[in-house]
């Protein structure tokens, strides 16, 4: 068996709304689907965070070699 889920009555009564809107057969499966949801959002979270750390590596570099790239572009003798 399961542990005990102590709640507010108010958060009980949320639980069995949503658990109409949503079909499920159980409050569990509320609570599950919204712990799945939770987990998707901070692992997403975590994601934008580590590609920010690395834009942030990156960004200087990759702007010198924007400009070296622009300096010698082959389009400029074009014109």
């Amino acid at each position: 068996m399961g542990k005990l889920l102590m709640l507010q009555e108010a958060d009980a009564e949320r639980i069995e709304t949503l658990k109409k809107r949503l079909g499920a057969r159980t409050k569990i499966q509320v609570v599950r689907s919204a712990l799945d949801l939770l987990e998707r959002d901070a692992e997403r979270a975590e994601r934008v965070a580590r590609w920010r750390k690395a834009a942030k590596l990156v960004a200087r570099e990759s702007q010198r070699v924007q400009r070296e790239f622009q300096r010698h572009s082959r389009l400029r003798r074009l014109d």
